[in-house]
C-alpha cells in the first residue's frame, strides 16, 4: 500500500524532488536518511525492517539517525490539490494542508444515513432530503437530546423547550397525585389507630370494674355472721356468777 500522496490528486504535476523512490508518490511525512535520501515514513520503516540499507544507494542505515523533514513537509502542504470528490462533481481546489478541512464540509462527500436501520450513503448536500424521505426515519429521537420521539411531520415544528416543559408538568401532576393518595392513606391509618386506642381504653375500664367486684366480695362475706351463731351463743352455758 502506497505511503505517499497519489499524483492524480494534484492540479499540476509535482516537482520530481517531492517524489518518494519507494512508492513513487508525493512524499508524506518525509524522513531523511544519513545519506540524504528522503522517503515517506510509511515506506522507509517497513523497508528498514527487512534490510538495513538505503533503497537508493544501499548504504547502511541506523534508524536513530533518521530525521523528519518538516520544512519539506510544509512546502508540499502548500501544493494545490483537487477535492477527493472531484469525480462526483466537486470543482473545489485547495492547498494540500487544507484538504481535510474541505472534505469535512464538502457537499459531495458521501455520508451514512443517521436513521437506525438505514444503510444508504448519500452526498452530504442531499442528506437532509434523504432523511425526510427515508423509510427508516418514520420515528426518531430528537437529535438535541430532549428524549422526544418524532415523526416526519413533527420534526419541523418540534420545540425541545416545550416538550421538556410538558414532560415536567406531567411528572409534577403524577407526584401530586401520589402525595394526595399517601395523605388519604395516612388519615385512614390515623382514624383506625384512634378507634383502637378508644376500644383499648374501654376494655381497660371494664377490667378495672371486674377487678373491684372480685376484691369487694370476700370482705362482705367476712362481715356477715354465719347462720346459727347467735342461737349457739344464747343456748350455750351461761357464765356462773359469784354468789353474794
Amino acid at each position: 500500500m502506497s505511503g505517499g500522496y497519489d499524483l492524480n490528486l494534484f492540479t499540476s504535476p509535482p516537482d520530481c524532488n517531492f517524489l518518494c523512490s519507494v512508492c513513487h508518490g508525493v512524499l508524506k511525512r518525509p524522513m531523511r536518511l544519513p545519506c540524504s535520501h528522503i522517503f515517506c515514513k510509511r515506506c522507509i520503516l517497513p523497508w528498514l525492517a527487512r534490510q538495513k540499507t538505503c533503497p537508493c544507494c544501499r548504504k547502511e542505515v541506523k534508524q536513530k539517525k533518521m530525521v523528519h523533514v518538516n520544512k519539506l513537509r510544509k512546502i508540499i502542504g502548500r501544493l494545490e490539490v483537487k477535492c477527493k470528490n472531484a469525480e462526483a462533481g466537486c470543482l473545489v481546489t485547495c492547498p494540500l494542508a487544507h484538504r481535510k478541512g474541505h472534505q469535512d464540509s464538502c457537499p459531495f462527500e458521501l455520508m451514512a444515513c443517521p436513521n437506525e436501520g438505514c444503510t444508504s450513503r448519500v452526498p452530504r448536500g442531499n442528506l437532509a432530503e434523504h432523511r425526510q424521505n427515508c423509510q427508516h426515519g418514520a420515528h426518531q429521537r430528537c437529535p438535541l437530546g430532549c428524549g422526544a420521539t418524532l415523526g416526519p411531520a413533527e420534526r419541523a415544528s418540534h420545540n425541545c423547550y416545550r416538550e421538556l416543559r410538558k414532560a415536567w408538568c406531567q411528572r409534577q401532576e403524577r407526584s401530586r397525585t401520589l402525595v394526595l393518595c399517601l395523605l388519604r392513606r395516612m388519615r385512614k391509618v390515623y382514624r383506625s389507630a384512634n378507634l383502637i386506642r378508644r376500644q383499648l381504653a374501654q376494655l381497660g375500664e371494664l377490667l378495672e370494674e371486674d377487678d373491684a367486684l372480685l376484691l369487694g366480695a370476700p370482705q362482705e362475706e367476712a362481715e356477715t355472721p354465719p347462720e346459727g351463731s347467735i342461737g349457739a351463743e344464747m343456748g350455750g352455758p351461761r357464765a356462773k356468777l359469784p354468789c353474794k
